[in-house]
């Protein structure tokens, strides 16, 4: 049995210091990862979308309908800016699916979601994202994607998957 006493958890920025520049384009390059934590096959569209004169960080189509989802990252804990953006994202790209990753979620901010998940029509979707980072040993990291909030109807393989992290 492997000796797991190296594996300690780290600050997502330990990693990827900079979002915009080192966590957005990671992801755009590892979609598949968040697509099996989505249970959803997601196509890239863009990085850094213009949509008014603001930018959203990734913006993808749903392979199944070709309906547009938006994620808004944020590598610290969930703040009303990210809420909003996220939303004014959504509306500026028509996007049915807001995906927002998060290192942690308010508890406020979880509960919007769901309220939107609640009082939406059911071709919209809500999701909230938390992004766990791990180290082993200090030379190989791992990235887990853990859902905290979704709509009613949606099915899951699991709620949270764990990959390493090649950077």
């Amino acid at each position: 049995m492997p000796e797991l006493s190296g594996l300690q958890r780290v600050k997502p920025r330990t990693i990827w210091p900079h979002e915009a520049h080192e966590f957005t384009p990671w992801l755009a390059d590892n979609l598949p990862f968040l697509a099996k934590t989505l249970n959803m096959e997601l196509e890239f569209e863009a990085r850094e979308m213009d949509v008014g004169g603001f930018r959203a960080d990734l913006v993808c189509r749903n392979k199944v309908d070709n309906s547009r989802i938006v994620i808004e990252n944020q590598l610290e804990k969930s703040d009303h800016s990210h809420l909003g953006q996220v939303l004014t994202y959504a509306a500026g790209l028509q996007a049915v699916t807001l995906v927002w990753i998060t290192t942690e979620f308010r508890n406020p901010h979880r509960v919007t979601l769901n309220w939107h998940n609640e009082i939406t029509d059911a071709q919209f979707e809500f999701f909230g994202v938390e992004l766990r980072t791990w180290q082993y040993n200090t030379a190989v990291n791992f990235a887990e994607f853990s859902i905290v909030s979704k709509p009613e109807n949606w099915t899951f393989i699991e709620d949270s998957l764990l990959y390493r992290i090649q950077i």
